[in-house]
């Protein structure tokens, strides 16, 4: 552990005998009432709605949201009114997720799952505004310009050198942001937890907008996303498990459990050159394990 308990060296046989540098930075005790990369992305946007006297910040997530989860804990610290769009129809009890928000102040409205499609991209969003007019509306996984932003403050926090800083990526907002305040200084490796490489457009458009250039210095990584959003194998569990037993921090299934996996396969694979010093951003997750676990009666450290 080093002097600042918010960055974690890990030690073991791989890392000795490959001869790598791995540091965890701890986004999820950075701010621990909205942990994660969740308070970065929501920083500039709670400014920007208290600033513009909104009197309501409305979003959009699953059931299982980070995000949904960490608006509503916001709303309550700054005192605003949060409204959650939930994806999906109302179960008969609310998932541990769901019962957080709604005890921070959060009102939940369920819509089905092609009115929700269409909120999120776009076609209905007008229709949300007209609905809620007094509600600053943020997208689904709170990225916008202000999330990245936040994001890019997350590089300010690194004293040390380094050569790779690794981090998971949803929406691709806050690795996004970690691209912009990095300038092509260092190398960006972006863990996807969904299926396919689209994310990487949706990358290069977030930093074009933000940074009015395009930077070349980061590479998707799509070998590790188990089947895809919120689905894992047995092999995952087990490494998370497995890492909780050797260093003490918890991983999340949906990010950051994938990544570290990642991170442990490629260095076993000879990615990184001996000497590479790799800085890996924890970006939270970990109020998801509970609902995680119910779901799937899986035992992940919580």
């Amino acid at each position: 552990m080093s002097e600042n308990v918010l960055f974690q060296e890990l030690n073991g046989s791989l890392l000795e005998e490959k001869g790598i540098q791995l540091i965890i930075k701890r986004e999820d005790l950075f701010f621990p009432e909205i942990p994660g990369n969740k308070w970065r992305k929501l920083k500039y946007n709670l400014e920007y709605a208290k600033n513009e006297e909104f009197t309501r910040i409305l979003s959009f997530g699953g059931a299982y949201s980070n995000h949904i989860a960490a608006l509503a804990r916001a709303g309550a610290l700054y005192r605003i009114t949060t409204i959650g769009i939930i994806r999906g129809e109302q179960a008969s009890s609310l998932n541990p997720t769901l019962k957080t928000a709604a005890e921070n102040g959060m009102q939940l409205h369920f819509v089905n799952r092609t009115l929700y499609r269409k909120y999120t991209q776009g076609q209905e969003l007008l229709s949300i505004q007209q609905q809620y007019p007094d509600a600053y509306v943020i997208p689904e996984g709170g990225t916008n310009q202000l999330a990245l932003q936040g994001c890019e403050e997350i590089v300010n926090d690194i004293p040390e050198p380094y050569d790779y800083i690794c981090c998971p990526a949803g929406t691709g907002g806050t690795v996004s942001g970690i691209i912009c305040g990095l300038a092509s200084s260092k190398k960006v490796l972006a863990f996807s937890a969904l299926k396919g490489d689209f994310l990487k457009s949706e990358i290069n458009q977030f930093v074009q907008e933000r940074a009015q250039t395009n930077y070349t210095n980061y590479e998707l990584i799509t070998a590790y996303h188990f089947g895809g959003y919120a689905k894992y194998k047995e092999s995952l569990l087990d490494f998370i498990k497995s890492f909780y037993q050797d260093y003490n921090i918890p991983l999340d299934p949906v990010y950051t459990g994938k990544m570290m996996y990642g991170i442990f396969d490629m260095i076993a694979q000879d990615y990184f050159k001996p000497g590479s010093k790799i800085i890996a951003v924890h970006t939270g997750g970990l109020q998801g394990i509970a609902g995680f676990n119910e779901r799937f009666g899986t035992d992940l450290p919580q």
